[in-house]
């Protein structure tokens, strides 16, 4: 099977968070004639699809989304965005590679193979990757627990490579986590501060030790953890006020030697020691996880080299992925095309390259669900 005319068929809906433009009926269309039983699970406005072959162990699942961000200012672009037009061996469309494509290689590549394969395939695909995230594959992943679907190894297929196919396997990932402070003190005038409590200052003084010092030096597969403070604020203008309330922002990513919890703990720590009032708003849109290297992720590294000649690097930088979230049920790695287009005007990826990445997941099918042998 060629992926190409089904990724087409992808980036022809228009399915920009949160809308599904019909593009989950397209999966379900070329899903069941090869032997998947579909399920379409809505949570809220968001259309998700969990599909499965197969009841033994193990269970293999793909994970991807067909959901896109907007395409932006046409102008910018040379084609239509939603054409998924080819040229010169080039097809062009949002989700060519973030990451309908990636979809559209792992469904050829199981058409590619036996449908007797031992153990079992699934594909969890959702339509809230690109936006809030929280009635997507979160939501999947209760209903499959639920339901007895949860699988013993999943694969994501986020365009994790880097600038050749293959060079690149994201073995884990930072937790991110946003953090907001308002800090009171006593409005007064500048020039009788002893009338007065300046929020300035205590929020300064808590902000520097919290940037004073790296959270630490980075861990055997993860670069250091970062703290940037992204705001600023106590709306004064004018210039003889000490100001009531001063507020802050802050987003951190941090690697496996910390928890979102000691972080904030280390900030509220900090924040009572001035022993003013405060408020403390914390958001985490997900933990730092790691799939050790073992079995499951040699496999992958064996078949990307067989496959594209290529020595994968395994790595855990980047943003956050769904993948956050699979992790917390069994271990999860993320393979997938060159993402070099993705989120930009012209999105693409070549055609040839997309028929190299369904070889390369039929490839790892094989690796992981291995054929068994006359006795």
């Amino acid at each position: 099977m060629d992926p190409l005319p089904l990724l087409q068929d992808l980036i022809r809906c228009p399915s920009v968070t949160p809308a599904d433009a019909g593009a989950m009926a397209v999966l379900e269309a070329a899903l069941v004639p090869l032997g998947f039983t579909c399920t379409r699970l809505r949570f809220g406005e968001i259309e998700n699809l969990f599909a499965r072959r197969g009841t033994e162990a193990p269970h293999l699942c793909f994970a991807g989304h067909t959901d896109v961000v907007p395409p932006g200012d046409a102008a910018g672009w040379n084609t239509d965005p939603f054409g998924a037009e080819v040229r010169d061996g080039t097809v062009y469309g949002r989700g060519a590679v973030d990451m309908k494509g990636g979809i559209a290689a792992w469904i050829a590549a199981v058409a590619s193979l036996p449908r007797d394969l031992p153990g079992s395939l699934s594909l969890l695909i959702t339509g809230d990757e690109e936006g809030p995230a929280t009635d997507g594959t979160v939501r999947v992943l209760e209903w499959m627990e639920a339901n007895g679907q949860i699988p013993d190894m999943c694969i994501v297929g986020e365009p994790t490579s880097k600038a050749v196919l293959g060079d690149t396997i994201k073995i884990g990932r930072r937790g991110s986590m946003n953090v907001s402070i308002a800090l009171h003190g006593v409005q007064g005038h500048s020039a009788y501060p002893q009338r007065a409590d300046n929020p300035i200052h205590r929020l300064v003084r808590v902000l520097h030790q919290l940037t004073a010092e790296p959270l630490d030096a980075g861990s055997e597969w993860f670069e250091p953890s970062t703290l940037q403070v992204t705001s600023f604020d106590v709306g004064n203008p004018a210039t003889n006020v000490i100001p009531p309330v001063a507020r802050a922002r802050m987003n951190i990513r941090f690697n496996d030697l910390h928890s979102s919890a000691k972080l904030t703990a280390r900030i509220r720590d900090l924040l009572e020691a001035e022993g003013a009032r405060y408020e403390l708003d914390v958001s985490c849109s997900g933990e730092s996880f790691l799939t050790q290297p073992g079995d499951f992720v040699s496999a992958l590294q064996s078949a990307t080299r067989q496959v594209t000649g290529v020595e994968p690097a395994l790595d855990t930088g980047g943003g956050t992925s769904d993948a956050r979230f699979i992790a917390r049920y069994c271990p999860v790695a993320e393979l997938g095309a060159v993402g070099t287009t993705m989120h930009k005007a012209n999105e693409s990826t070549p055609v040839e390259e997309l028929r190299a990445l369904s070889r390369l997941y039929a490839t790892v099918i094989a690796a992981l669900l291995p054929a068994r042998t006359a006795a």
